[in-house]
């Protein structure tokens, strides 16, 4: 706990000037996410490449799902990484890197030749670039909005998912209009541009910021004024397991049915192709919307509360997909609705979860550990539905377990408020202790800043 950076001193002056432009670079970060957020808008990609491929080997078209797999691995490690520098540089210089890599990988990728070639330009490069950009820009809008953490987190994660809805338009003309391959050389020049562009426009969140007229409050939801854990203090406690635990299971269900909407709605309710893709559109604006409600809500309601509803959502969309059939296509549609709207909730409240409960100084780093979840949730849940859709011939025991998951999730608030509550106790019957005894006081401040150093 702790960190060796000082709380920097700021004028009124100065921060007036702040409080109004972190909307500046609250603009500018969710240009960056529009950008990045294209890496979800692989399926339009894949067909169109493979068929490139294939033309240029006279063979099969070859499978593009390892590309897509490569890329999204890649971010949780980038964003570990890119925090460490975020730290100690501040994010221009991660998200320059980020549209460098980004921009550039998906520019090469209209020279890709093989499947070796598009792993790396577009597994690797846009991997690290998506990575790179998203936590930098996430953890620094958080670090600038204290008062309305819920708020800026759900409207950066909301830019980064309306690209899966805006880019698949975009691509699919271009793709049309000229081919794959100037779709993906067109794109990297536009998103390169865009995002060394706006690198520029944003500027690292001084410590101890607070906005004009606003006063840090202790919350119930956890954390509290002068909490700054870094990765090290953060693994040390508890509360961070259970946070962990509560992030896979929340991701879980959304990316299940994310990674799967269009088979989904062709073989569970017999949609058509084009049926199958308008509720793609559909899963993706209600995701879009979960991001921005629920993180406007989280700052009025408490994050606890909002996970709680999460959950509850989560159970009964789930439930709604188990029982949906080709005779009840609206309950499949309810269900699905449901669901992404719940799954954008859990991406837009968590990054300000994560820096209400461990402080916002080291919020970089932190919040990539945490988002290790999410890339586990992304592997796992896939895998299973698909699994158990093979050997049982229904999606139904998929749909099942992730809506125990759901009820899990449900639980962990319950465990994170106990474990909140009872740290509070213990600090509290120490001040007690030390305020009826005087004399115990300077021990007591000793053995305190001890454990500080320690920690």
């Amino acid at each position: 706990m702790g960190s060796s950076k000082q709380m920097t001193q700021l004028s009124a002056t100065q921060q007036a000037a702040l409080t109004q432009r972190r909307w500046v670079i609250l603009a500018a970060s969710c240009l960056v996410n529009l950008c990045i957020g294209a890496l979800y808008a692989w399926s339009v990609f894949a067909n169109p490449m493979a068929e490139h491929l294939a033309a240029l080997s006279g063979s099969e078209p070859p499978n593009l799902s390892l590309v897509f797999t490569v890329a999204c691995v890649l971010p949780p490690v980038t964003m570990i990484l890119g925090g460490i520098v975020n730290d100690r540089m501040g994010p221009r210089w991660v998200v320059l890197a980020g549209g460098l890599f980004f921009g550039g990988g998906l520019f090469l990728s209209g020279f890709a030749t093989s499947l070796p070639f598009l792993m790396v330009s577009f597994g690797v490069c846009c991997g690290l670039g998506d990575g790179l950009a998203y936590g930098a820009t996430l953890s620094n809008a958080v670090k600038f909005f204290p008062d309305r953490a819920g708020l800026a987190g759900g409207i950066i994660t909301a830019s980064y998912g309306i690209s899966s809805v805006i880019v698949p338009f975009v691509a699919n003309g271009l793709i049309s209009a000229f081919s794959v391959t100037d779709c993906f050389r067109m794109l990297g020049v536009v998103m390169l541009v865009v995002m060394v562009g706006a690198a520029f426009l944003i500027a690292p969140c001084p410590p101890g910021f607070t906005p004009t007229g606003w006063h840090p409050q202790r919350q119930a939801d956890g954390g509290g004024r002068g909490v700054n854990k870094d990765w090290r203090g953060m693994l040390k406690s508890p509360v961070f397991y259970t946070m962990f635990a509560m992030l896979v299971c929340g991701s879980f269900s959304g990316l299940m049915i994310i990674s799967s909407a269009s088979p989904l709605a062709q073989n569970a309710v017999g949609f058509d192709a084009a049926q199958a893709a308008a509720i793609v559109s559909v899963l993706a604006l209600f995701n879009t919307l979960g991001r921005i409600v629920s993180g406007t809500l989280s700052d009025k309601l408490g994050i606890v509360n909002t996970l709680r509803a999460v959950a509850v959502g989560f159970a009964v969309g789930m439930g709604a997909l188990s029982m949906a059939g080709p005779a009840s296509a609206p309950l499949f549609c309810a269900g699905i609705c449901l669901v992404g709207f719940c799954f954008g909730s859990i991406m837009g409240v968590y990054p300000g979860f994560a820096a209400l409960q461990f402080g916002s100084l080291h919020n970089s780093v932190n919040y990539g550990i945490m988002f290790i979840a999410f890339a586990a949730a992304g592997v796992v849940g896939p895998l299973m539905l698909n699994g158990l859709y093979e050997s049982t011939g229904t999606y139904q025991a998929a749909f099942l377990v992730a809506a125990c998951l759901a009820a899990a999730q449900l639980v962990l608030t319950f465990v994170y408020r106990l474990q909140n509550d009872a740290r509070r106790a213990r600090r509290r019957r120490r001040w007690l202790v030390a305020a009826k005894h005087p004399h115990r006081t300077y021990h007591f401040m000793r053995e305190a800043r001890h454990r500080h150093r320690r920690a």
